[in-house]
C-alpha cells in the first residue's frame, strides 16, 4: 500500500473547478483569465492534452490557481507511472487515473506523480463515469449497480494512496462512508436550468456540496454562458451562502 503525502498542496476554499474543454490552448487561457476571480481552480481534459498538448498545463498553472489534469490514465503500472512522472513536472495539483486499472496501477500513479511534484500533487481515482448508468454498465457485462461499484472502487483508491475519488453526485455519500479520508470530486454538476447533455447522473452545485463534494467540476454551464465570469460568480456565491448557513446552524 502506498500512503498519501502530507506535503500535498492545499484544497481551495472555493470548490468550483472550471473544465476548460475548449478547442485551443489560447482559448483555454483566455477563458481561465475571464473567470479567475470566481473559481477555485481549473481542469485540463483530454481534448487539450491530446490537441494542444500537456504544455497547456503550465500555461494555466501560471495563473496562480490549482490545476486538475484529467488524464484518465489506464494502462499497465509501468506506463502509468511514467506518464504520471511527466505530468508531475508541469505543476499539476491533481491528476486522474481509472480505478478499474487496479491497485498496483494506481499505486504506480501515486508514486510517479509524487516523485516529480515533490509530493505536492495527488492522484484522483476515476470511478464510474457520469455518462454511465446501470443499463449502460449491464450492456458491457458489469451487473453491479453504480453505487456498489463506486463503493468498491473507493476502497481500492484509498488503499492505493490516492488523494481523492471522482464520482457522480449520486455516490458522494457512499464514498464518505466507506473511505472518509478521500477528497470527493464530482463532475456532472449542473445549475438549475442547464441541460444535462451527455451526463446521466447529475446534481446541482448546492446538492453536490451538501452531499459532501470537496470539489465540483463545472464546464459548459460556465464556459458556454453569455457571461462566463457572471455564471461562475453566481455559483460561487450560492456555495458561499450554503457554507455560511451550515456554519451558523452548527453554532
Amino acid at each position: 500500500m502506498v500512503t498519501g503525502d502530507d506535503r500535498r498542496g492545499p484544497v481551495p476554499d472555493n470548490p468550483v473547478i472550471v473544465a476548460l474543454d475548449l478547442a485551443t490552448a489560447e482559448d483555454a487561457v483566455r477563458m481561465a483569465k475571464r473567470v479567475l476571480g470566481h473559481v477555485g481552480g481549473f481542469k485540463v481534459g483530454l481534448g487539450l492534452l491530446h490537441g494542444p498538448g500537456p504544455l497547456t498545463v503550465p500555461a494555466i498553472v501560471d495563473l496562480g490557481l490549482p490545476v486538475f489534469v484529467d488524464a484518465k490514465l489506464h494502462d499497465i503500472p509501468t506506463q502509468v507511472g511514467a506518464a504520471a512522472r511527466r505530468l508531475g513536472r508541469f505543476g499539476t495539483r491533481w491528476m486522474t487515473a481509472h480505478v478499474s486499472g487496479g491497485e498496483a496501477m494506481l499505486s504506480a500513479a501515486v508514486e510517479g506523480l509524487g516523485e516529480t511534484s515533490d509530493g505536492w500533487a495527488g492522484v484522483l481515482g476515476v470511478s464510474v463515469l457520469t455518462s454511465l448508468d446501470g443499463a449502460a454498465l449491464t450492456a458491457v457485462g458489469v451487473t453491479t449497480s453504480p453505487g456498489r461499484l463506486v463503493s468498491r472502487m473507493a476502497r481500492v483508491a484509498a488503499a492505493s494512496g490516492c488523494e481523492g475519488l471522482v464520482c457522480s453526485p449520486h455516490e458522494l455519500n457512499v464514498v464518505g462512508t466507506v473511505a472518509p479520508g478521500l477528497l470527493r470530486v464530482t463532475p456532472g454538476v449542473r445549475p438549475v436550468g442547464v441541460a444535462d447533455g451527455d451526463q446521466l447522473r447529475t446534481a446541482t452545485p448546492e446538492e453536490a456540496v451538501r452531499r459532501g463534494a470537496g470539489l465540483i467540476v463545472v464546464g459548459r454551464a460556465i464556459t458556454a454562458a453569455d457571461d462566463p465570469a457572471a455564471a461562475a460568480a453566481t455559483i460561487a456565491e450560492s456555495l458561499l451562502e450554503l457554507a455560511m448557513d451550515a456554519e451558523e446552524a452548527g453554532r
